[in-house]
């Protein structure tokens, strides 16, 4: 009976680890055969675009990730931070799994909108560069793990815009290009884009620096054909616009669609950010929110995201695969990764932080300012021209009367 037991923990002893290494997605993809079979939904809320889908032939992450766990994902998608924030912020529960950038995950956690991570269930972690653990975002590393990073740049149409006016954010303010422009339809990068030009500090709390930026984008409004985020990809794919300013990763997606589309990134200085995964306060699915978070760091997922969506990744597994360094090619492998560039450096000096209550405020004021301008200089333009046509309807009308009268008389 002894031996009997003897051989029994032995047995344990050695299944138990399997079990373990299955619950927690194991140190790569979870293997299909030794999957445990969860029950259950998570909700993951991302930016769009921004998941390998399967289309195109590309490996499908959310599918791939139910068929090895047994775990369904859905899936929704927003535009911006500001977007996402909101929809948090309402009320709004049920999400397990978000997406942010890095300044908006700083508020979140001021606000102690987001859970501990249980890095436990998390064990692909350590495939993450040393250079991203505890950034300035989350100074105890125990709340994020890196999804992507990378840069904000000018995106233009080669075919239609000459050569030497590109180079820095000026192009985003010539006037030989009117009614070809984007800009972003979010306040951050908004406003960003005029204070990299005008040499301000993107964090400063000086109201008087941000009504600076104000003035230079409310000099450009007339300009920009349209206020964008995911609406850009068709825009700058079709030629229906010329210049915009956008995310180095969203370029190189576009450029296959647009063979005329450059990409430079302005002298002056550029947003430089970071896109981390973390689990809102109150997700009821915790430990299925870490073996996705586990599965979106393993080799296949990571590399299989890195390729499609084309973000710079933070992940050895990613940066050390001849597989990708051969898909990527050296151009876009030399866009995604600067060579002698100093990320820590430059990323604390050109990132987005968080703002002071009292200077978001005042910034979203500037926004709706800026917007209620625009809208309002859309609104005069549409009347004038509606009393325009009432009034030669009118007139042609009283011509006919007149007419028809003189028949009688």
């Amino acid at each position: 009976m002894k031996r009997f037991f003897s051989v029994l923990a032995a047995c344990l002893f050695l299944v138990l680890p399997i079990f373990s290494l299955a619950s927690c997605g194991g140190e790569n993809a979870v293997a299909e055969d030794d999957a445990v079979e969860y029950r259950g939904t998570i909700n993951v809320y991302n930016w769009g675009e921004y998941i390998s889908d399967g289309s195109e032939d590309s490996f499908d992450v959310n599918a791939e990730f139910t068929k090895a766990t047994g775990i369904k994902v859905n899936y929704t998608t927003y535009a911006s931070n500001e977007d996402m924030y909101a929809k948090l912020k309402s009320g709004a529960t049920g999400y397990d799994v978000v997406i942010p950038s890095d300044y908006m995950i700083k508020r979140l956690l001021d606000e102690g909108m987001l859970e501990k991570l249980n890095f436990d269930n998390i064990p692909n972690y350590k495939y993450i560069s040393e250079e991203f653990h505890e950034p300035y975002y989350d100074p105890t590393g125990e709340y994020t793990v890196p999804y992507t990073y990378g840069m904000v740049g000018v995106i233009y149409n080669t075919s239609r815009v000459s050569e030497e006016d590109t180079g820095t954010w000026d192009l985003l303010w010539n006037e030989k290009y009117k009614g070809d422009i984007l800009q972003y339809n979010n306040s951050r990068d908004a406003f960003g884009t005029a204070m990299y030009r005008l040499g301000i500090d993107v964090n400063t709390t000086d109201e008087g620096e941000w009504r600076k930026a104000l003035e230079a984008l409310a000099e450009q409004k007339s300009l920009v054909q349209s206020y964008v985020m995911d609406e850009i990809f068709n825009k700058m794919e079709s030629g229906e616009a010329a210049i915009a300013s956008y995310y180095a990763g969203d370029y190189l997606t576009m450029s296959e669609n647009n063979e005329d589309l450059a990409f430079y990134y302005p002298e002056e200085g550029t947003n430089i950010f970071i896109d981390a995964m973390c689990i809102p306060k109150g997700s009821k699915n915790k430990e299925l929110a870490e073996i996705y978070i586990n599965y979106m760091l393993s080799e296949e997922a990571a590399i299989a995201n890195a390729e499609y969506i084309c973000y710079a990744s933070p992940n050895t597994l990613v940066t050390e695969s001849e597989e990708y360094i051969e898909y990527m090619g050296e151009d876009w492998i030399a866009l995604l990764y600067p060579e002698n560039f100093d990320f820590k450096t430059e990323y604390d000096k050109n990132c987005y932080k968080s703002l002071p209550t009292e200077t978001l405020n005042m910034l979203n004021g500037l926004w709706e300012e800026l917007k209620i301008d625009s809208n309002l200089g859309a609104w005069v333009y549409v009347s004038c021209v509606a009393i325009i046509v009432l009034l030669v309807v009118w007139g042609i009308s009283s011509f006919i009367v007149k007419k028809r009268r003189s028949r009688y008389y």
